[in-house]
């Protein structure tokens, strides 16, 4: 795979289409593409189905796209807190369609999309409004829920550095949702702070291989 270096976060996230689903990375502000959120919104998209571990918070990054409109679905873990008021307005007038997703639930259904698996049964949820309308089994004497892999258009997230290959390294806790994001969807967008030469990071720290990587913008 070839991967293209975006001369700016508007040109990296070009193509992304109405309709489409957008995985973001980030925990909060940990590791969000703000840069990149920003250009989707600049780039006119709408009716967006968003992945993220929350429905955003303040006034910008995902907080801004539900604000202008943009985004039809929100599925994510946490859609609460004490600066969510964008989503919170935005749901109570019916504006847009939350599925509510338990956080090991959310990183496995992403992981399953990006590892070809077809699903897992999980007894988080089992018994709960969570598990309406999905397979549940006993096994061992325990209940469990099936739960199917999220599968994304596009994965917008954010890494330390890159080579000229693709190969991501990411800082701390900003790594979170980033690596399996990358392998989830078919298309994976990567602002870095840093693009170094192939060879420059150790195989050994890489953690998101080039292979799943497209398209990279430098961010300072």
């Amino acid at each position: 795979m070839i991967v293209e270096f975006a001369r700016n976060p508007l040109d990296a996230v070009q193509g992304v289409r109405d309709g489409a689903t957008v995985m973001v990375g980030g925990f909060g502000d940990a590791g969000q593409p703000f840069e990149l959120i920003d250009a989707l919104l600049e780039g006119g998209a709408g009716d967006l189905t968003i992945v993220n571990n929350n429905a955003g918070q303040g006034d910008r990054g995902l907080a801004l796209l539900i604000q202008k409109g943009r985004v039809r679905k929100v599925i994510c873990s946490f859609p609460r807190q004490s600066d969510s008021w964008h989503f919170d307005e935005a749901y109570r007038a019916g504006r847009i369609d939350l599925e509510l997703v338990p956080q090991g639930n959310l990183a496995e259904r992403i992981r399953a999309a990006g590892a070809g698996i077809g699903g897992f049964f999980t007894p988080t949820g089992f018994g709960t409004v969570l598990a309406e309308g999905k397979e549940t089994r006993i096994i061992d004497g325990r209940g469990y829920v099936f739960e199917a892999p999220l599968h994304a258009d596009i994965a917008l997230i954010k890494a330390l550095k890159a080579d000229r290959v693709g190969n991501l390294v990411y800082r701390k806790t900003a790594r979170n949702f980033g690596p399996i994001m990358a392998a989830a969807a078919r298309r994976t967008v990567a602002q870095v702070s840093e693009i170094v030469p192939t060879g420059a990071i150790d195989p050994e720290v890489v953690v998101t291989p080039g292979i799943y990587v497209n398209t990279i913008v430098e961010v300072q």
